[in-house]
């Protein structure tokens, strides 16, 4: 059999792959976002005292920090979709951004939490109350961006999951900000890192599955 019989019998039965819309992606992820924030605070969640606090340093450095954060994950996932893309640039990038936004929340002090003890500015019960939410709030993202990855050709699906976790994550965490009534960067840094990282692992170990042998 020649080289283009056997190529025209291999590809009789293939489908045509729709073209991936990096916009169309992005365009899904924002309304995803917008639609989960519109309806937690339509639930009355937001923190009661946001009208007079949004404007304070510390907020603007919560809310401004997970929003940017956010926006770059969510952008490094669904660059890292790509055939000819490596995710680990993308994922440095990203953890570099995350440690200069924690680093960032000490030039905006402690808020109501100055002179308390550790144990109580950390605040163990509803810290972990707070982790588990942002998890729960970050699993129709990484939902979304798992069909979104599925649907593309990841050369590298462990580092297209490790990336769509870390941006599923802080869509969680940035949308619980609005209505965590914590208002130190202390507690922000661990309990928010806590929630994401778990989303990270879950997203790391499913969504590369399907792309197992």
């Amino acid at each position: 059999m020649s080289n283009d019989a056997l190529i025209r019998e291999l590809s009789a039965d293939l489908v045509p792959v729709r073209r991936r819309l990096v916009l169309r992606e992005a365009a899904l992820l924002l309304a995803l976002g917008a639609a989960e924030l519109g309806l937690f605070l339509g639930l009355g969640l937001m923190r009661p005292d946001m009208g007079q606090r949004i404007a304070s340093p510390y907020m603007m450095w919560k809310l401004g920090g997970l929003a940017m954060l956010a926006g770059v994950c969510c952008t490094v996932a669904i660059r890292s979709f790509s055939p000819t893309a490596r995710p680990r640039r993308g994922l440095m990038l990203a953890f570099m951004l995350a440690g200069a936004v924690m680093i960032g929340g000490l030039f905006v002090g402690a808020g109501d939490a100055s002179g308390h003890t550790l144990l109580d500015r950390l605040s163990p019960m509803r810290g972990l109350l707070c982790a588990f939410s942002i998890v729960v709030l970050s699993i129709p993202m990484m939902a979304m961006l798992a069909v979104l990855m599925r649907a593309a050709a990841p050369a590298h699906p462990e580092g297209s999951a490790l990336a769509s976790g870390i941006a599923a994550g802080t869509c969680g965490a940035f949308i619980f900000a609005f209505c965590c009534p914590i208002n130190d960067p202390l507690y922000i840094v661990v309990w928010y890192s806590a929630g994401c990282a778990v989303v990270t692992a879950m997203a790391r170990w499913l969504l590369p599955r399907r792309f197992r042998l």
